[in-house]
Formats: structure tokens, sequence, C-alpha cells
């Protein structure tokens, strides 16, 4: 199998990434591996969708995470151009979203490439108003807007609110204020505002953040793994990149039955694999762009996670065939 992850930059990536992981069980299951950053993408004088990639092959031994990252972030692995069109399965992993490898990865799955998740349906579904459109599905009250007028008449119904942009990650402009604190409110807005899109999310408050939020990892209908984000001292937001904790925590009936229900949504977008984040038993978040925690769900699971991705990836492929 040819297996390309288009990336945002080869020099960022981490030997804990779930992609690292990934392109690791690849290569030892005997799949070539070709990394594209935005900006290798082309078309050339033939009208063919090719790219420069970092080129790795099974046939030059295994390869660890930790070897894989300085290979890209030394820009060590050989440059090889390669055609979409003979690429087996196009992973984009890619945060922010960048709409030109949107563009090309749509070029590529109308030529018969599998690409996941599905580029039609990526701008769409990593946007925050993806949740909160979705039906029958336990999630925090929740409003999106532009608008600072409608954010301050939707907070003074809340006692404290969470405000964060509609189109980021990483705990980026994330506030928690006291909803009925007008000025406070309006200050989060304008922050979370300059983020993104512009488009705003106000969210009810859970108390039951104090325990924690689980990341479930999420393939195909089935959850991989879980792991629960504890808060640092003095710190709202469970992010790890803000300090937050992991620690275990399987999925209980209650995550399953929630599944349940979001699974076919999900499927129904063309998304083939997400990170699905739970507090109190409701949905506060769903990564669909490169959706992480593989490695520490693995650690707390102690069973390798990797291999069914790689064996779900290799069916979708024959399917096509």
């Amino acid at each position: 199998m040819r297996l390309g992850f288009a990336i945002s930059r080869a020099g960022s990536i981490e030997p804990t990434w779930t992609t690292a992981h990934i392109a690791c069980k690849a290569l030892e299951r005997g799949h070539s591996v070709r990394f594209i950053e935005p900006w290798d993408f082309e078309v050339d004088p033939l009208g063919r969708l090719v790219a420069r990639s970092h080129a790795l092959d099974p046939e030059e031994g295994a390869v660890t995470p930790e070897e894989l990252c300085r290979q890209l972030q030394g820009r060590l692995a050989r440059r090889r151009f390669v055609e979409l069109t003979r690429l087996d399965a196009l992973l984009l992993r890619i945060n922010p979203l960048d709409l030109a490898v949107v563009t090309y990865a749509q070029a590529a799955r109308k030529a018969g490439v599998v690409v996941l998740n599905d580029p039609a349906t990526l701008v769409r579904t990593s946007h925050k108003s993806f949740l909160a459109q979705l039906q029958g599905i336990p999630k925090p009250r929740t409003l999106i807007t532009r608008s600072r007028a409608t954010a301050l008449s939707f907070a003074d119904d809340e006692d404290r609110v969470v405000v964060k942009p509609a189109r980021a990650s990483g705990g980026r402009g994330i506030a928690l204020v006291k909803g009925r604190g007008g000025r406070a409110v309006e200050q989060a807005f304008e922050v979370a505002r300059s983020i993104g899109d512009g488009y705003v999310v106000i969210q009810e408050y859970l108390p039951e953040a104090e325990q924690g939020e689980k990341r479930l990892v999420w393939l195909d209908g089935q959850i991989l793994g879980s792991y629960v984000r504890q808060r640092a001292a003095g710190e709202f937001r469970h992010n790890l990149k803000c300090g937050g904790v992991p620690e275990a925590g399987d999925p209980t009936p209650e995550d399953l039955k929630l599944l349940d229900a979001l699974t076919p949504q999900l499927r129904e977008q063309g998304i083939w694999f997400a990170g699905i984040d739970v507090i109190g038993g409701r949905v506060v978040e769903i990564n669909t762009l490169n959706p992480g925690g593989l490695h520490l769900s693995q650690a707390f699971a102690e069973r390798d996670l990797a291999e069914p991705i790689i064996t779900s990836l290799q069916a979708r492929v024959e399917d096509r065939s």
C-alpha cells in the first residue's frame, strides 16, 4: 500500500503524535509512506497532480516514532516526487485546515484515491457549529455567533460560560467567565472573535469538568481507546498544551451509548477517525482534522492501537479495488 500523509509541517512533528505512530505501523506492515507539506502540492505541465514528499520505505528497516521525527524534523528523509493518483490512500493530518490541501485532496479522491477523513466535509466538521447542530447527542447548551449582543443575552441566563473560537484548537482563545458579568463576557468574546473565522462559541459551563475531560479515540464506529485529562492547578482548560495531566479512563456504558447515537452521523459525513471529548456524559468537542491521543490510549490500554488503524485503512483500499 502506498500511503500519503498530508501534514502541516514536517519540522513540527513529535514522537508522541498519532501521525507518527500510524506511519511507523504502516512501515512495519510493509507499506510505503510519503509525507507531504501544504506547499509541496503541484499540478505539472501535463495536468497531473503531483507533490514533493519526504519518502520512507519498509526496505530501509524498522523506524521508531523518535527516528521518524528525527528524519522529518531534520529533513533527512529522501525527497521524491509522487503522483497523487498513484497513492492508495491519503490521510489528511493538517491543523489548521488548509483549503489548498483540501482542493488537491478532493481531486485525488475523485481520481480513486482513498482520502480520509473525507475532504469534502472537513470544512464543515472541523467547525464547532457541526457539533452544535447534531441531533440526539447530549451536549452543553451552546450558542455560536458573531454578534456581541446575542452572546451577552445568552450569557445572562448562565452562572458561568465558556467562550472560545469556533475554529481553533489547543485551548487557544478559550476563557471561563461569569455569565452575568457582562464586561468579562464581552472581553472574552472579542478575544475569541479575533481568532479563526470570527465566529464565537458561548457554552454553558459543566461543573463535571472538575472531574476531568475524557478523550475517546474513535475509529469507524469503534472506540479504540480512551483516557482522562485532568486540568492543571489554577487552570480550567484540560488541554495537554495547557498543562493538563493524562490518566487512565476506560469507556463507560454511558460513553458507548453516546457513541451509538453519534456514529451514524459521523459516518454520514465521511468521518473515519476522530477524537471525541466528553465531560459528564456530554460531548464538548469532535476533533476531525488530526485527532490525537493514540499514544496515551495505547499506554493506558497496554496494547497496540495503531495496528487496527492500518487494518481498517487497508480494508478501505481493498474495497475501493
